[in-house]
């Protein structure tokens, strides 16, 4: 066993020293003086009025078309009870986010996997499998996938929009790494595109830190308030502490300028990732996303992930399982490595340690 120290490229944490702390003290003070004994009561189930005009406004809708949540993997359950009864169709990408598969499972659903390529998910496959059924939503992250790092293209997007409106199902959206692109140029969002047909959700995870909580969903306002009523019957209404506090911070104009800082953070650790790949791991096949908070590969043939995790230990090196983020079996080959929370420094000595478990499990 190394004694080096510990590297973790497994969970998609933000870099604690992104957190903007102070100006999150000035903000907690600020709400509580103005608001104290709202923020500290019960309240409506859609969220902090003050925060979803704020969030209205950020991207240009009505306040009935803004729900908030404690997080957005929330509103995704709550996504689940509107549309989902057991044996009900949902369409993924393939791979994604493995909580999500975590929670179309739990209510029941049969998950379609729809192959992901670089620019977006397959749209032959998308055709062939809406040929069979239409889906209640496909659940997507256009922007910066995870955990694979790819960005749909503007044609594919073009095309999901056409094929959703034909067939009459949602796209739901899930865009918490969207304003955390570092090159290129930005497509627009699905939402956009067509606001009726989709179903678009962020969250301050990402932006300000997981700790408060705060995931946000835009979309028809009549279904909105259907689904705030299953939340209120869940929880009556979300954290308005954390609500109020995060508004402050928003309404005192920090977030443009903490979304410029997390740019200039991140995007040398992308860099970095992606040199070091080059340099120790050339023969894996990674992605080369423009923002977002992962990369991934699909390491050498004949090297499976799961061998590759078991041997890593031996290094101090954590990795995550890569079949978790396939629906319906795949991934032996497939690898994600968040880069956000390690230096540089640590991300070149992390991938260095991965070719060298690499190397030992082709003996």
């Amino acid at each position: 066993m190394s004694d080096k120290p510990v590297i973790n490229f497994t969970r998609g944490v933000p870099a604690t020293e992104s957190f903007p702390v102070e100006a999150m003290k000035i903000a907690s003070q600020t709400a509580l003086d103005k608001y104290g004994t709202t923020i500290l009561q019960y309240g409506k189930s859609y969220g902090f009025a003050p925060l979803r005009e704020w969030l209205a406004e950020w991207q240009g809708v009505s306040v009935d078309q803004v729900l908030t949540a404690n997080g957005s993997l929330q509103i995704v359950e709550f996504l689940c009870f509107h549309f989902i009864r057991p044996g009900d169709v949902v369409f993924t990408e393939v791979p994604t986010y493995d909580r999500t598969i975590t929670m179309l499972r739990r209510h029941g659903a049969k998950i379609v996997g729809i192959p992901l390529q670089p620019d977006g998910p397959d749209i032959d496959a998308l055709e062939a499998a809406l040929k069979q059924q239409a889906p209640k939503f496909f659940y997507l992250i256009p922007d910066f996938q995870n955990p694979s790092g790819a960005t749909c293209s503007l044609e594919k997007r073009q095309k999901l929009i056409e094929l959703s409106s034909r067939h009459g199902f949602r796209l739901l959206e899930d865009a918490p790494y969207r304003p955390l692109r570092y090159r290129g140029k930005e497509q627009p969002s699905l939402f956009q595109l067509n606001p009726t047909m989709t179903l678009h959700m962020l969250s301050f995870s990402k932006l300000v830190g997981p700790g408060p909580r705060i995931g946000m969903l835009y979309g028809d306002a009549e279904l909105l308030g259907q689904i705030a009523k299953i939340a209120e019957d869940t929880y009556i209404t979300p954290s308005l502490l954390s609500q109020g506090i995060v508004y402050e911070f928003c309404n005192a104009d920090n977030l443009p300028d903490q979304i410029a800082s997390l740019k200039a953070l991140y995007a040398p650790r992308l860099q970095a990732c992606l040199d070091a790949l080059d340099k120790h791991l050339p023969d894996a096949e990674a992605t080369r996303p423009e923002g977002g908070f992962f990369l991934s590969l699909t390491l050498p043939e004949g090297v499976a992930t799961s061998d590759v995790i078991k041997q890593a230990k031996r290094y101090n090196l954590n990795l995550a399982d890569g079949e978790a983020f396939f629906p319906n079996g795949g991934g032996e080959r497939f690898l994600r490595l968040p880069y956000c929370a390690l230096t540089p420094e640590e991300i070149e000595d992390g991938v260095k340690r991965l070719a060298q478990t690499v190397a030992d499990v082709r003996g």
